[in-house]
């Protein structure tokens, strides 16, 4: 598989449709797009797109492909978690866990809450 790349919006949009929907045609991606619908060719578009940057494979049935993902969400959330990490927050979880605390302005006993379950969760 091709090395991971950052998803554009609407890129984005198309994986997490297809990441419920498990596979789908390009008309079921589009009646999942919340209003005002793109147009079904900006939809097959970006479905090829994203077929050429390795994210979805396709079953084709004679003229009509329908779509699948090759990577999963945890996989891309993780890449892209790891960027924002990197890109960010200087590689340091403990700078990303202090901005998100911050930002939301939690109390002390959220925050240990947050790292006790953090502590508990299997590798």
């Amino acid at each position: 598989m091709k090395d991971l790349k950052e998803l554009t919006r609407a890129e984005d949009q198309v994986m997490q449709i297809l990441w419920k929907l498990e596979k789908a045609f390009v008309k079921d991606i589009v009646e999942q797009m919340p209003e005002p619908k793109p147009a079904y060719n900006t939809v097959s578009t970006i479905v090829r797109i994203l077929e050429t940057k390795g994210f979805i494979g396709h079953k084709a049935y004679g003229k009509t492909h329908e779509y699948f993902p090759l990577v999963t969400r945890e996989k891309y959330t993780r890449f892209y978690l790891n960027n924002l990490l990197k890109g960010y927050f200087n590689g340091s979880f403990q700078n990303l866990v202090s901005f998100f605390a911050k930002e939301n302005k939690m109390e002390i006993k959220e925050i240990e809450k947050l790292l006790n379950e953090i502590k508990n969760q299997k590798p």
